[in-house]
Parts: C-alpha cells; sequence; structure tokens
C-alpha cells in the first residue's frame, strides 16, 4: 500500500497497492501472524454436531497449533490443546471421533474429559506426579448458527469478530441444513495469497471459465463490511451456486447453495503451506438427493483447485524476488483491500 495508508484513510481515486510481497514469504512473518492473528482469533472447528453427544470430540489445527472440543459425561462441551502435558505429543488424531480418557500415545497418560490428569503409568514415585499441577491446557470456545469455534487467546467476544455477519445471514436457515460432507485440499502457497484470490472477483474470466460462463459477471459485485466481504453475482440456469459468497476475518468462508451452504477454513502450516477445510451442509439428506449434493460438493472443489495454481506461480514469483507490490483495482479488490488492511493493522505494519 503508499506509505503510511491506512484502510480508514483510503480517498475515493486514491491508488491503492498490494501488500509487500516479503510479506507473504518471509518465516519471521508467518510467527508474527501466529501471535497475531490466528491466536487471538476466533477459528472455526467445523459443524456443533459432531460433538452433540457425550464423549464426542472434534480435533482441529490453528495455523500447527492443535485443539480439540469434547463433550464431557456431564454435558458440558470444553475446549483444550491436543498436546499432552508430558513431553508434548498429539493426543487425538484430527477429525471428528469418540474416546472415553483421553490417552496420550506416547508414554499412556490419559486424561479426563474434564482435562483433569488420571494416570501417568510407571512413572515413578521418587517424586511422585501431582495430577492437580498437569490438566490439559484448556481454550476458548463459543456456538453461531450450529457453528462451533475455538480460539487460544481471544481479544473479543466471537459475536464481536463477526462484525455484521449475523445481520447479513438472519434470513438463512442455517440450522436446518445437516453437516454431510467434509473435504480438505493443500497447496504450497502462503495463506494470504489464496485469501487475496477468494476475496475478489475479477480472476473469475482469466481462472474460471466455466464459472465464469454460468453467471453475469457484468453484474459482479465486491463490498467490505465490517468482519467480512460479501461478493455476488446473478447465477445463471445451471449454476449450483446461489449467488452470494462470504469470507470472514481472519480466514473463514461461507457458500450459499439452493437448499445448503459449504464453510471453510484457510489454514496455514506453513509459510508456504496451506490445508483448506470443508464443510458442507445440506437441508435434504435424503438418498435420493445424494447426486443433487455431490454436484455442489465436487462443483466447489473443482473451482478452488483452479485457483490453486495460479496461487502456487504466485507465491514462487514473490518469494524469488519477481514481483514488486503492483496496484488494486477500486472497483473488484476492495475485498483484497480490506482483508490487507486486517492484517496490517494485526501486525501493527
Amino acid at each position: 500500500m503508499p506509505a503510511n495508508t491506512r484502510h480508514d484513510d483510503v480517498l475515493p481515486g486514491q491508488q491503492y497497492l498490494n501488500l509487500d510481497p516479503g510479506l507473504y514469504i518471509r518465516p519471521e512473518v508467518f510467527q508474527e501472524e501466529r501471535a497475531r492473528i490466528f491466536n487471538r482469533s476466533w477459528q472455526l472447528m467445523g459443524p456443533v454436531s459432531d460433538v452433540a453427544a457425550s464423549g464426542h470430540y472434534l480435533a482441529i489445527d490453528i495455523a500447527g497449533i492443535p485443539v480439540f472440543a469434547i463433550r464431557g459425561r456431564d454435558g458440558v462441551l470444553r475446549g483444550f490443546r491436543n498436546v499432552c502435558r508430558h513431553r508434548g505429543a498429539k493426543l487425538l488424531a484430527d477429525g471428528a471421533g469418540k474416546c472415553g480418557l483421553i490417552v496420550c500415545p506416547y508414554h499412556k497418560w490419559s486424561f479426563a474429559d474434564t482435562g483433569r490428569l488420571v494416570q501417568a503409568p510407571w512413572y515413578g514415585k521418587d517424586p511422585a506426579i501431582i495430577p492437580e499441577d498437569w490438566p490439559l491446557e484448556p481454550v476458548s470456545l463459543a456456538e453461531w448458527r450450529g457453528l462451533l469455534f475455538a480460539a487460544i487467546d481471544p481479544v473479543e467476544s466471537l459475536l464481536d469478530q463477526l462484525g455484521d455477519l449475523p445481520e447479513e445471514l438472519a434470513d438463512e436457515p442455517m440450522e436446518s441444513y445437516q453437516a454431510t460432507d467434509t473435504a480438505t485440499v493443500s497447496f504450497d502457497a502462503n495463506w494470504k495469497v489464496y485469501t487475496d484470490n477468494f476475496v475478489e472477483g475479477y480472476h473469475i474470466p482469466g481462472t474460471h471459465p466455466g464459472f465464469f460462463a454460468a453467471i453475469d459477471f457484468e453484474a459482479f459485485a465486491t463490498t467490505a463490511h465490517k468482519g467480512y466481504v460479501k461478493m455476488t453475482a446473478p447465477p445463471k440456469d445451471g449454476l449450483f451456486y446461489r449467488g452470494k459468497w462470504l469470507w470472514m476475518w481472519p480466514n473463514w468462508t461461507l457458500s450459499l447453495f439452493d437448499g445448503g451452504m459449504n464453510v471453510s477454513r484457510i489454514n496455514p502450516s506453513s509459510v508456504g503451506h496451506t490445508d483448506q477445510h470443508y464443510h458442507f451442509f445440506f437441508a435434504d439428506t435424503a438418498a435420493g438427493a445424494e447426486e443433487a449434493r455431490q454436484k455442489s460438493v465436487q462443483g466447489t472443489l473443482a473451482v478452488v483447485r483452479e485457483d490453486y495454481q495460479v496461487c502456487v506461480e504466485t507465491h514462487r514469483n514473490y518469494a524469488a524476488g519477481a514481483y514488486t507490490s503492483g496496484p488494486l483495482s477500486g472497483h473488484h479488490e476492495r475485498g483484497v483491500q480490506y482483508f490487507q488492511e486486517r492484517v496490517a493493522r494485526a501486525l501493527a505494519l
């Protein structure tokens, strides 16, 4: 961006530049993002229905930091770091599952669903372990419209982070949709490269020819709001999308289908690798609707995979020092401007 220019200071007609490409490829910046963005924000875990019953858990990692939520025998949902207090091994595999005691696969330490250390077998008594001193480290949990979120060290409530999104989706019957499918897709590029791509439709004619033909691109609109970016375009007959795509700070998305939606979390595992975790929800989960559901699932994954190659190539150009910051379109890239300003503020740039 221009020197000393912040989002709130940008005037109509003022040129806005892409972020410094060095911010996308330097490992020390990624470590700062872990501390200042991912540790402090609410992160989408998945559907609350995955942890509806006692003993059911949902485990994810947040920019490499593993966490899980588990429904206790007392009915309480609790969150913890997915890390054994003994030597730091991972306790539960990523994804949804069920367990009684939480048993570390490394040295068999076991923990209750309250986080309490139950047993440290073969540890010895010189000195003996004091269970009360070594509970699992807690993380915060919050629910919204059937979705579960976790935060390691939140600086605001989930509703504050969501901003104006609840009003945007107030009329959407999200709770009537049931979770049916999951998918994880991965690519070798910085998470911000992909997010820049997601929050604009400018690339659609060049990157998504099939998608381009299925919407009225001349009517494509991108607007930035408190907590989210909204993209809309009138769909033509046959498109599985309903014509509204949302991105929420700092790294999750929601797209609408006829009778359903998907959500995804854009999760970096390193400065140059990103995993995108998808959950799909539908109103009609009958066997006879499977073909229609898969059209939406596979259609979504086909579109996002078209993005990955250009993101990988863009990241390589940034890493090679082949690119200096170029201009952002005032018409199509307001979402990019909003996202990049949020990143800049979080990193105190």
